[in-house]
């Protein structure tokens, strides 16, 4: 099952996903993502937080409509978004799209790109998409599906990664090693429909820029 995480963040115009929600799908909104959610076609079928983002009048508009809320007190050790991560894998998730998880606040958005380090999401498949831009984080290996001209970013997490390999990257890696801090692997370009990256040890985060339609959590 996926489940689509939606954040209190920023969305660009158009961004629109309703199209991608599929039978058996779940839709869970991180407090004032609720909104978000809406705005992108998107009805959450439960929202999760401490509620300081509500509106009375949206939450009345949404208990209509069969929605489940689960409040929890203001002084919590998660955020909202890790809140309904937990609700989602609780539920038997093993796939997760975040949206409206950039923007806005630096200090969420980077605790948003961190969650993808938890153990707990080490077997699930779990990406963030903003826009033309997906974000992963891989501890193996990774396939990327694009266009060439496609930007690629690889950045190390919180130590070395090495032995970097690629495949279908204009600058091809063979067993490198990315040291963390560094910006090596910032702005590689895809030379092929897909490319291929994978790594022996270390955690790497793996930014795909569409140069085309926007990037699109298809479950492919």
């Amino acid at each position: 099952m996926r489940a689509f995480i939606v954040a209190n963040g920023h969305v660009g115009e158009g961004e629109k996903y309703a199209a991608l929600v599929r039978p058996g799908d779940l839709v869970i909104a991180a407090d004032g993502g609720a909104a978000i959610a809406l705005q992108m076609g998107l009805q959450p079928q439960a929202v999760i937080g401490d509620m300081d983002s509500m509106p009375v009048e949206l939450r009345g508009r949404l208990e209509a409509l069969g929605c489940r809320f689960l409040r929890y007190p203001e002084r919590k050790d998660e955020t909202d978004t890790e809140l309904a991560m937990r609700y989602a894998l609780q539920e038997g998730a093993q796939e997760l799209v975040f949206l409206g998880a950039t923007g806005g606040r630096l200090d969420h958005t980077l605790a948003n790109v961190f969650l993808l380090a938890l153990p707990e999401l080490r077997n699930i498949d779990a990406r963030i998409v903003a826009g033309r831009t997906e974000v992963w984080l891989t501890r193996d290996s990774l396939e990327l599906e694009g266009r060439p001209g496609d930007i690629v970013t690889m950045l190390p997490l919180g130590q070395d990664a090495l032995g970097v390999e690629s495949e279908g990257l204009e600058y091809a890696l063979q067993g490198d090693t990315l040291r963390f801090g560094q910006a090596r692997g910032v702005s590689n370009v895809m030379t092929a429909p897909r490319a291929r990256i994978s790594l022996g040890e270390g955690l790497l985060l793996v930014l795909h820029m569409r140069s085309g339609k926007r990037s699109l959590p298809d479950g492919d």
